[in-house]
């Protein structure tokens, strides 16, 4: 039997902005993303958002909670990919890793086009921040 692969993605609140890395490989080779990559056997999805965030942004990150489920078969050009997105906080000196061409800090006002469904995945993450930020309040 088939089944879906299985990432973890980050949304990283940094330096009064959000951390976007250039993919360094296909499929989107050269574009904006989200830090994030598969799960490996063994590893919970929070530990797979946090070793990617280290790996590609050199950030450690405060995993604030869980934005979304994202599903949709034809999310990712390489196959049926279900990706765990996490709002996080990063911590540490930011420089690029594996897999990223460079790692940038983007004005949540002024973001690049992204790979993937990642604009989705922002928009619903900064929806969960606000609900964060009123609640306490």
């Amino acid at each position: 039997m088939k089944t879906p692969l299985l990432a973890a993605d980050a949304v990283i609140l940094y330096a009064e902005g959000l951390v976007l890395i250039r993919r360094d490989n296909p499929p989107f080779e050269g574009c904006y993303a989200l830090p994030g990559g598969f799960v490996e056997v063994g590893e919970t999805v929070e530990e797979a958002a946090k070793r990617e965030a280290r790996e590609e942004t050199g950030l450690d990150i405060e995993l604030l909670g869980l934005v979304g489920i994202y599903s949709d078969p034809g999310r990712d050009p390489r196959g049926h990919v279900v990706s765990a997105a996490y709002l996080a906080q990063g911590r540490g000196e930011m420089k690029v890793g594996s897999d990223a061409r460079s790692v940038a800090v983007f004005s949540l006002d002024d973001l690049p086009s992204l790979a993937f469904d990642h604009q989705k995945i922002i928009s619903d993450a900064l929806i969960f921040r606000d609900s964060l930020l009123r609640r306490s309040n």
